[in-house]
């Protein structure tokens, strides 16, 4: 999906939305994410934090739950935000996490500006590897 085919202003403010719902009484560090499907739906996620700090729910595993819950499919482009509504990037293992439910040439809204999933997450293993050694 080209760029310019991305309301990203829609993206960011369903991603400032869903951070509003964020459950962060520890590190008082809200995050949303909201990410645009193949199909057109918009699905957001929010982190959970929990005393038991390994524990916690980063936004983008709840978003990726909510993927799963409203009809499956493959993610277009992605958008996070802080608590001040900044772009935040996902850490490693939501990287990881997002590449495995990507659409080809999924893109995300980075505090650089727009890349692909590919330049976030390079030589990444995901299950084309595993279909490799059968």
């Amino acid at each position: 999906m080209p760029a310019d085919d991305i309301d990203w202003q829609a993206l960011e403010e369903a991603a400032q939305q869903a951070m509003r719902h964020a459950y962060a009484p520890y590190s008082k560090f809200p995050v949303g994410a909201a990410a645009l499907t193949e199909d057109g739906r918009i699905v957001t996620g929010c982190n959970v934090e929990n005393a038991s700090y390994g524990l916690t729910l980063c936004a983008e595993c709840a978003l990726v739950g909510q993927l799963h819950m409203t009809g499956g499919g493959r993610l277009a482009a992605f958008y996070c935000v802080d608590g001040q509504g900044n772009v935040l990037m996902p850490c490693g293992r939501c990287r990881q996490l997002l590449y495995e439910f990507r659409a080809p040439g999924m893109q995300l809204m980075t505090t650089q500006g727009i890349k692909t999933m590919d330049q976030v997450l390079p030589d990444a293993f995901g299950p084309e590897n595993l279909e490799e050694t059968t």
